[in-house]
């Protein structure tokens, strides 16, 4: 159905239209990403960059969609937006004024959103100023300075380029989300990563030439990369089906109810959240820590490099605490209990109420559990495949995570786009043979 679908995606204007602002928005995000901050020497950079490769900079670098190797007006890319979008649905729960807001329909979110913009921007400059002070000790292997006029102009420079740079990639995402297909914050995060694979491939293929990777190896690698994107297309959508029964109502001279249906819980409840806060929290201290010049601040930022231990068993201990702790805020089991109850729903077996509650709650915990191991096997991988395989190029992680579910989701909104449009047409041309008779 999807590649017929795609047949006709053409033959719709709207859907066309969307198609086309979403490629020319995400184009333009792309040149974006080579525009740089004044003020840089790109060789120096450049250089720097060529030794922090598998670092945290580099993992850095990834989510940016190569924008900060570059050091370019987005450096600093769409992450500064998620983590104010995240920590505000975060504070809804505990914050009793933003919790009005979210329930107060269509004005309540609009005022959500533009906390999370002013969020955007604190952040922005926050982040903005600790890389400008990290690049004035910048230095290439060959002790060439990054800054070439380093100071307060260069700060306040930096601060506000980047400053600018996300805030202009937010209202690109909110263009593509209103104008476009799919949501644009992810389709940026998607654009970013997926431009790297053709950089990725290109350096495996002078590898296989050169000698130094075995086109054996090269097979195996592709067969296990087709492998672990299916197995997360599998999990992502599955489900753990509940089954529930709605009791049989009488309202006036009508009968309604009676029917089965079940409450789906999904595997990966939390999505890609966890393992962003965790790269969030992982990386803040141990970046910081890689600009001071102290020896033992130095050692700390090479214990938390990925690929180390250290480093690895703290990530999957946060993976999975934000599993249970996301999963927990946004999928409240006493909340469906009670509208179930209200509407006549049981589940076979349990009786309405608490039990039913702590039901859900008990097979909820279950699923997550998997949802987390799922969640650890994959942003662990990266890990294994560069530092024990020797794999050039980063594969897996929240990066494959967040490009397969993207992918879904904008393949389900254009195949649910073309279905709706099908409908209306069919119900014009059968209102239209209507009319003509009378």
């Amino acid at each position: 159905m999807v590649g017929s679908g795609f047949q006709n995606i053409f033959k719709i204007p709207e859907l066309k239209k969307r198609v086309l602002m979403t490629l020319a928005l995400l184009i333009v995000y792309r040149v974006g990403v080579h525009v740089p901050v004044p003020g840089i020497d790109s060789v120096a950079l450049a250089s720097f960059f060529a030794k922090a490769k598998g670092t945290l900079l580099g993992l850095f670098d990834m989510f940016s969609g190569g924008a900060f190797e570059k050091l370019s007006v987005f450096a600093l890319g769409i992450m500064p937006y998620i983590s104010s979008s995240i920590i505000l649905q975060l504070l809804t729960v505990v914050v009793p004024h933003l919790e009005r807001l979210s329930k107060e329909g269509e004005q309540g979110r609009k005022k959500i959103i533009q906390y999370t913009r002013y969020g955007t921007v604190l952040l922005s400059i926050i982040q903005g100023f600790g890389i400008s002070i990290g690049l004035e000790s910048m230095a290439s292997p060959g002790g060439a300075p990054v800054v070439l006029f380093p100071g307060w102009g260069f700060r306040l420079m930096t601060v506000i380029t980047l400053t600018a740079g996300t805030a202009f990639i937010m209202w690109l995402g909110e263009q593509i989300t209103e104008r476009g297909i799919g949501n644009g914050i992810s389709l940026i995060i998607f654009a970013g990563i997926v431009c790297r694979m053709p950089n990725a491939i290109a350096n495996t293929f002078k590898l296989v030439s050169t000698g130094e990777m075995n086109v054996f190896f090269v097979v195996i690698l592709l067969v296990l990369m087709v492998g672990v994107v299916g197995v997360i297309i599998f999990v992502e959508q599955g489900q753990r089906r509940i089954p529930v029964q709605y009791a049989k109502r009488i309202v006036g001279r009508k009968m309604y109810g009676g029917q089965s249906t079940h409450l789906p819980l999904k595997i990966n409840t939390s999505g890609v959240i966890p393992p962003i806060f965790a790269s969030s929290i992982m990386m803040f201290p141990a970046t910081i820590a890689s600009f001071i010049k102290i020896e033992w601040m130095q050692d700390f930022a090479k214990a938390l490099t990925p690929g180390s231990v250290i480093y690895e068993l703290l990530f999957v201990g946060l993976i999975f605490f934000f599993c249970y702790f996301y999963t927990a805020v946004t999928f409240n089991p006493v909340d469906v209990s009670e509208n179930m109850k209200k509407h006549g729903g049981y589940i076979p077996g349990i009786r309405p109420g608490k039990r039913t509650a702590d039901y859900i709650d008990r097979v909820l915990t279950r699923i997550t559990l998997g949802g987390a191991i799922y969640v650890s096997c994959v942003c662990v991988l990266p890990s294994v495949l560069i530092t024990q395989v020797n794999v050039p190029f980063y594969f897996g992680g929240t990066a494959l995570l967040i490009v397969v579910g993207v992918a879904i989701d904008t393949i389900s909104q254009i195949e649910s786009h073309m279905i709706s449009r099908h409908y209306e047409g069919f119900l014009k041309k059968g209102g239209a043979r209507v009319k003509g008779r009378f």
